[in-house]
C-alpha cells in the first residue's frame, strides 16, 4: 500500500512530528527494529513455508524493509515493527482459507510430535487436545519438524466474567483429561499457560497474534465479546512432557518437571504416578484461577479438595472426577450461570452495587423469557 494511502487510514496518534520522524529513522538505521536472532530462524524458512501454503507476516520476508521509513508514521503502529514474543512458535496465514495458524518448531527426539498427531487423529467431542493440521520437515535441520496448529489464545485472556463461563471451562477440561487418561496419556504439565482457547467467537474481526489486544494491523484496541453462549472451545497444548503408557505398564515416572511447583510428590529419584500429578495440577488450577479469586465458586470446593489431596493415592481418578463433576453440574441452578464473577478482593460497597446491577439484569432476562 502506498505510504500516502496508508496514512489516510491511521489515527492521528500514529503520525509523528518532523523531529520524531528523524529520531525514529535514526533508531531504525541503528537496528533497533531489526530482527531478533530468534526471528532470523523464521526468516530463513519464509520461502519454504510459503511454498507449503503458509505465509508469514511481512516482517519475515527475505527482502523486508521497514514500512515506516520515508513516512511520518510512528513505527509503534506499523505492523511490521512488532517483534516475535516466543521464539519457538510463530503465527502464519494459511493461504488456502486465510486462517491464522501457529507453527511450532519441535525436536524429533521427544514424544510431543507423536502424541499430538495421535490425539489429533481421534475424532471425539471429549478430545480437548490441540488439533494438528500438519507436520513439515525442517528444511535445514534434520532434527527438527514444524508442527502446524490453529492459532489459539490463553484461556484466561480476557478474564472469565460470569459463572457459566467457568462451568463450561471446567466441563471441557475435566472431560478432556478423562479422555487423555483413558488412552493412558499423562500430560504432566497442566497449567493455565498450557490451556488455550479458540477465541474467534469472541473476536469475530480478529486480533493481532502478538499485540493481542489490538486489531490485526496493530493500530486500534479491540474488546472481546462475552464468552457465555458463544461455544468457546478450550484445548490442552504442549505435550513436550507427556507420556503414553502401553496397556499394562506402570504409570510411575521420575522428574521434578512441569509448571505447577505445588505438586507435592514431584521428585528426581522417587517414582510417582503421572496420572495423579495431572489430577492435582488440574484441581490446583481450578483453585488458583477460580475458587481463590472469585465469590460464587463454592460448588467447586469439594471437587478441588479431593483432587489436591497431599497423598496421591487418596486422589480420585480422572473418570471419578468426571462422574462427580457431572453430578455437581446437574444440581446447579441455571440462573447461577449468568451470575457475575465478583473478585474476593472487591470492596464490600463495590460488590453490593455490582451485585444489585446483576440482580436487575437477571430480572430483565427472566422477563424477556416470560414475554417471548
Amino acid at each position: 500500500m502506498p505510504a500516502q494511502d496508508k496514512q489516510k487510514k491511521v489515527p492521528r496518534y500514529a503520525i509523528l512530528d518532523p523531529e520524531s520522524v528523524e529520531q525514529y529513522a535514526k533508531s531504525t538505521r541503528l537496528g533497533h527494529y531489526g530482527l531478533l536472532p530468534s526471528e532470523v530462524f523464521w526468516r530463513e524458512r519464509y520461502r519454504y513455508l510459503e511454498e507449503a501454503g503458509y505465509l508469514l507476516r511481512p516482517r519475515y520476508a527475505p527482502n523486508w524493509e521497514p514500512s515506516w521509513m520515508g513516512t511520518n508514521l510512528d513505527p509503534t503502529y506499523c505492523e511490521d515493527s512488532i517483534m516475535l514474543r516466543y521464539h519457538q512458535v510463530i503465527d502464519a496465514t494459511r493461504q488456502d482459507n486465510n486462517e491464522l495458524v501457529a507453527i511450532k518448531k519441535c525436536r524429533n527426539d521427544n514424544e510431543e510430535l507423536h502424541i499430538a498427531q495421535f490425539l489429533s487423529s481421534i475424532k471425539d467431542p471429549a478430545n480437548r487436545a490441540v488439533p494438528v493440521y500438519g507436520v513439515l520437515p525442517d528444511p535445514f535441520d534434520a532434527n527438527l519438524s514444524l508442527m502446524v496448529m490453529p492459532f489459539l489464545r490463553r484461556c484466561n485472556d480476557p478474564e472469565f466474567s460470569v459463572v457459566g463461563e467457568v462451568v463450561e471451562f471446567v466441563d471441557q477440561m475435566i472431560g478432556g483429561l478423562a479422555f487423555l487418561h483413558r488412552l493412558r496419556i499423562a500430560h504432566r504439565d497442566i497449567a493455565v499457560a498450557n490451556i488455550m482457547m479458540d477465541a474467534k467467537p469472541i473476536y469475530p474481526n480478529g486480533y493481532h497474534p502478538v499485540r493481542r489486544n489490538y486489531t490485526p494491523d496493530g493500530i486500534h484496541r479491540v474488546t472481546a465479546l462475552p464468552r457465555l453462549g458463544r461455544s468457546i472451545k478450550y484445548y490442552y497444548i504442549d505435550f513436550g512432557l507427556a507420556v503414553q503408557f502401553p496397556e499394562g505398564t506402570s504409570p510411575y515416572v521420575v522428574g521434578d518437571v512441569g509448571r505447577d511447583t505445588d505438586v507435592p510428590e514431584l521428585s528426581h529419584d522417587i517414582p510417582y504416578d503421572a496420572f495423579k500429578v495431572d489430577i492435582f495440577a488440574l484441581g490446583n488450577l481450578f483453585s488458583k484461577q477460580f475458587e481463590q479469586r472469585y465469590n460464587s465458586m463454592d460448588f467447586l470446593v469439594p471437587l478441588i479438595d479431593k483432587m489436591t489431596r497431599r497423598l496421591p493415592g487418596e486422589r480420585p481418578t480422572a473418570d471419578e472426577v468426571l462422574r462427580e463433576w457431572e453430578s455437581v453440574r446437574a444440581d446447579l441452578n441455571e440462573s447461577l450461570f449468568r451470575w457475575r464473577l465478583g473478585p474476593k478482593s472487591e470492596p464490600a460497597i463495590e460488590r453490593m452495587f455490582k451485585d444489585t446491577v446483576a440482580v436487575a439484569w437477571e430480572g430483565v432476562y427472566r422477563l424477556r423469557k416470560l414475554v417471548g
